[in-house]
């Protein structure tokens, strides 16, 4: 259901309030580049320091502006269960065609938690959902043998996998079968995860090169191997340089250099790039002939 190259865009901050009418510009920035899929209200797009109303308002926004033209996966997770059937349901009932859920963070649940807290969502709201685990946010790692048990749920249709390792996602793919889609979530790790049968990435890097991040996958997926090596290489110092510092503080300042967005604006507790991680980031910008 979900493939290729997904961005996990940014929400652009103009004083301290969500700019809508840079984030509606993005969002066509992405089309016009053959982006597979937009991904609101993730890691990226500051889910955490969004308030429900500003929450809501982006997924509106980006179904909105999307219009149907590629498929819409709202960020929806919470370490609060209830929060995240509620905010899965208002996904739904916006017209999201998937919900992307983060594994609930702080709580440190058990697997069998992990397990109980995404089976109540799946089964409260009818919407595909993709798992996040990325535990280097959330503090637990959910097991391939977890994910395994989820992929069971009908509506239950993918992992966005970013615990960084190779071991780990062909161990999924191994357990949950083709049916089943894991996606990148480290951008460098896009090609390897394809070469082992993984989908696609929710990626970082395509809120600045979406056409070359939505060609590396085509070009996998048309078995031009060899062409798709090539770009990955290209791509690799992109991968590593938005992640100089906390994302999405990187990706925010390279976007500003691109004059895609007026403001690098974050929220506290992130903060600016410090100006050493700037210079270096123009550099790679400047390489890849970004800027």
């Amino acid at each position: 259901m979900f493939q290729g190259a997904m961005v996990a865009i940014v929400t652009p901050f103009k004083n301290g309030q969500v700019d809508e009418k840079a984030l509606r510009e993005l969002i066509e920035f992405q089309i016009a580049n053959g982006t597979h899929g937009i991904v609101p209200c993730g890691t990226t797009g500051e889910s955490a320091t969004l308030s429900f109303k500003e929450h809501e308002r982006v997924v509106e926004i980006t179904v909105e502006q999307v219009g149907k033209r590629v498929p819409v996966v709202a960020g929806t997770g919470s370490n609060n269960t209830e929060e995240a059937i509620r905010l899965t349901r208002h996904a739904r009932d916006a017209g999201a065609d998937g919900a992307l859920m983060i594994c609930p963070y702080y709580n440190k649940p058990t697997q069998e938690g992990l397990f109980k807290h995404f089976e109540k969502v799946a089964t409260s709201v009818d919407i595909p959902i993709v798992l996040y685990n990325i535990p280097g946010r959330t503090a637990v790692n959910m097991a391939p043998e977890t994910i395994a048990r989820l992929a069971k749920i009908d509506n239950i249709v993918a992992v966005k996998e970013a615990a960084g390792t190779m071991k780990q996602i062909t161990d999924i793919i191994a357990l949950c079968g083709e049916d089943f889609a894991v996606l990148s979530g480290e951008d460098y790790l896009t090609f390897p995860l394809l070469c082992v049968g993984g989908k696609g990435v929710i990626s970082v890097v395509s809120n600045i090169a979406p056409r070359d991040m939505a060609d590396l996958c085509n070009l996998y997926f048309e078995g031009k191997l060899t062409e798709a090596r090539r770009l990955y290489y290209r791509l690799l110092p992109l991968c590593h340089g938005l992640f100089c510092e906390t994302n999405p503080s990187p990706v925010k300042a390279a976007l500003a250099m691109m004059k895609k967005i007026e403001s690098e604006e974050v929220r506290l507790p992130l903060v600016s790039l410090m100006e050493a991680s700037r210079a270096g980031l123009k550099r790679i910008l400047e390489a890849y002939g970004l800027i």
